[in-house]
C-alpha cells in the first residue's frame, strides 16, 4: 500500500506504492503559515539492469495512503534503482505531493498571507486573550469585594503535590521530550520544511526520515531545535531513499545529550499502547497515544524527488500523526523506541484554510526501529544504505496473487540475476512468489519491504508456484550498496 509520509500516505495491498503528500508548517505566532500541499510523484525511471527487485516501479508514501488504485503495467529489473515511482503515498513530515499512507514533507511556513495555520494561530491568541481578560476582571471584582465585610470561607487552592507514576503517558513524554528536536531544512533555493527527529548517541547523532531532510542534502541548510529552545546547525551524515532513513549530526552537540532508549519492534503485539511525538503542522513537542493496529503493512512511498521509492513492512498505530510528524519516535508504554513515524493514511481532503493538505484519520505508519537501528548504524560508519536482494526483477503490478519475476529485467537485462541469489535458488522469470518465510506476499512492493526487513546474508524461504504448482527454495540474501 502506498501511503502519506508525514505527510505521506501508505498505500493499500496489495496495489502499487502512493505517492508522498507535502504537508504545511504551521506557526502559531505566523498569521499564515506557508503550507504547499503535496504533489503526487512522477513515475520512477526503470531500474538500471544488475539491479535488486525493488526497481520496479512502486506507489507512492503516505506520509500517508493506500494505493491510488493505478496500476504499474511495467516490471521493473532486480536490482535495477532507482524503483519506480509510487502511486499515491506521501510523506508525514509535510513534503510530498499526492495523497498516500503517511504525511508529506513539508515547506517552510510563508512570513505572511492567510491561511489555515493563520486561522489556528489567531484562534490560540484569541484564546489567550480571552482567558487573561477573564483573569483580569475576576481579580477586579474580588479586589472591591474586600471591603463588603464578606464572611465566606474560601476553599483551600492547594490541592496538594501532583504524582505521577512512571509508567504513565505524561511521565513517559517528560523524559522522552528532552531527546526529541523539531527539524527544519532548506534547501539552496529556499524551498523546505519541518520534521521531527530523535537523539541516538551522545556524539549528536539524530535519526530521522530521509524525505524530512531530502531538501538540504545538496548545499541546504539545516537546523534542529530541541524543547528547551537551545538550537542547533546540523549536517546529513547520511541517508537512505529506499529505508526513507537519514541520520544528521549537531555542530558544537552539547556534552550532556540523553539518547533515547530503543525498543524490539519485533516484539511489539497489536493492541500494545503507543506514544508518539512530533512538530504536527509545525506545533512543536506535540504529544498523541494510540495503540499498535497491525504489524507488517506494506507501504511504499516517494520522497518527492520523482526519482526514489521507499518501502517499508510498517507498523500501523492510531495515533494521530501528521504532517510534521515525521522522523519523530513512536514509543512503547515504557518510553522506549518502537518506530519511526513516517506515513499516515489520508483522505485528501484539505481542511481549514483551505489547504489541500489533510490531516490524521488514525491510520499512521512507522518505519520498524529494529530496520531503522541497523540503518543508521550504517549510515553513521559509511555514509551510505545496504540494501538486502534476492537478484531478481519483479512486477510492481497491482496484484492480490503475489510477486511475479518479470519477463525481462531493465534495459532488456535478464530479469534474473545470473549467479545471484534467486538463480542459484533455481527461480525463474514467470515465477510468482506468494511467501518469504511465513509472510504473505501478496504483490512486488510488498515483497520488496519484507526482503528489506532482512540484512544482505540472512537465509530465507520463499514460496513460489511455477505452472500451477507450488514449490519453495532456500535463498541467501545478497546487497546492494547506495541508494544508485
Amino acid at each position: 500500500m502506498s501511503t502519506e509520509n508525514e505527510g505521506t500516505e501508505v498505500p493499500q495491498a496489495p496495489s502499487a506504492p502512493p505517492v508522498p503528500v507535502e504537508s504545511p508548517v504551521a506557526s502559531p505566532q505566523a498569521t499564515t503559515p506557508d503550507s504547499t500541499p503535496t504533489t503526487p510523484v512522477p513515475p520512477v525511471a526503470p531500474a538500471a539492469p544488475g539491479m535488486p527487485e525493488h526497481a520496479a516501479p512502486a506507489p507512492a508514501y503516505a506520509s500517508a495512503g493506500p494505493y491510488d488504485g493505478a496500476q504499474h503495467t511495467g516490471s521493473a529489473p532486480e536490482g535495477g534503482w532507482p524503483p519506480p515511482p509510487p502511486v499515491t503515498p506521501a510523506y508525514a513530515d509535510g513534503g510530498g505531493a499526492g495523497s498516500g499512507w503517511g504525511a508529506s514533507y513539508q515547506p517552510p511556513a510563508p512570513k505572511s498571507g492567510g491561511g489555515r495555520g493563520g486561522l489556528v494561530a489567531a484562534v490560540l491568541v484569541a484564546a489567550l486573550v480571552a482567558g487573561g481578560l477573564g483573569g483580569g476582571l475576576g481579580y477586579t471584582l474580588a479586589k472591591n469585594d474586600d471591603n463588603s465585610g464578606s464572611t465566606t470561607v474560601s476553599a483551600s487552592t492547594s490541592g496538594g503535590a501532583v504524582k505521577r507514576d512512571p509508567g504513565t503517558i505524561a511521565a513517559v513524554a517528560s523524559k522522552a521530550l528532552p531527546s526529541t528536536v523539531t527539524i527544519e531544512a532548506e534547501s539552496t533555493n529556499g524551498e523546505g520544511g519541518t520534521g521531527t527527529g530523535f537523539v541516538f548517541d551522545t556524539q549528536g547523532h539524530i535519526v530521522t526520515n530521509n524525505h524530512v531532510v531530502a531538501d538540504a542534502v545538496d548545499g541546504g541548510k539545516l537546523t534542529a531545535t530541541f524543547p528547551d529552545g537551545k538550537k542547533y546547525n546540523a549536517e546529513v551524515v547520511g541517508h537512505a531513499q529506499g529505508y526513507d532513513v537519514a541520520v544528521i549530526k549537531l555542530k558544537n552537540a552539547p556534552s550532556d545529550l540523553k539518547p533515547l532508549t530503543l525498543g524490539n519492534s519485533d516484539d511489539v503485539a497489536v493492541g500494545d499502547s503507543t506514544i508518539a511525538i512530533g512538530a504536527p503542522f509545525g506545533l512543536s513537542n506535540t504529544v498523541t497515544t494510540g495503540i499498535i493496529s497491525a504489524k507488517d503493512r506494506p507501504v511504499a512511498s516517494s520522497d518527492g524527488s520523482g526519482s526514489q521509492a521507499s518501502y517499508m513492512s510498517a507498523l500501523q498505530t492510531d495515533a494521530s500523526i501528521n504532517p510534521g510528524n515525521s522522523g519523530g519516535p513512536l514509543l512503547d508504554a515504557q518510553g522506549n523506541v518502537i518506530g519511526i513515524n513516517s506515513a499516515i493514511q489520508s483522505t485528501g481532503s484539505g481542511g481549514l484554510g483551505g489547504t489541500s493538505q489533510s490531516g490524521s484519520i488514525g491510520l499512521g505508519f512507522a518505519i520498524p526501529i529494529n530496520q531503522a537501528k541497523y540503518v543508521a548504524q550504517q549510515l553513521i560508519k559509511t555514509g551510505k544504505p545496504v540494501y538486502a536482494k534476492i537478484g531478481a526483477s519483479v512486477s510492481l503490478q497491482d496484484s492480490a496473487n503475489g510477486a511475479k519475476i518479470t519477463d525481462q529485467g531493465a534495459g532488456g537485462a535478464s530479469s534474473v540475476e545470473s549467479g545471484g541469489p534467486a538463480d542459484k535458488a533455481g527461480l525463474k522469470s514467470g515465477d510468482v512468489i506468494t511467501k518469504l518465510d511465513d509472510h504473505v506476499i501478496d504483490s512486488g512492493p510488498t515483497l520488496i519491504g519484507e526482503i528489506w526487513t532482512h540484512k544482505p546474508g540472512d537465509q530465507v524461504t520463499i514460496t513460489y508456484e511455477r505452472d500451477g504448482k507450488t514449490h519453495t527454495a532456500e535463498v541467501t540474501l545478497g546487497s546492494r550498496s547506495g541508494d544508485s
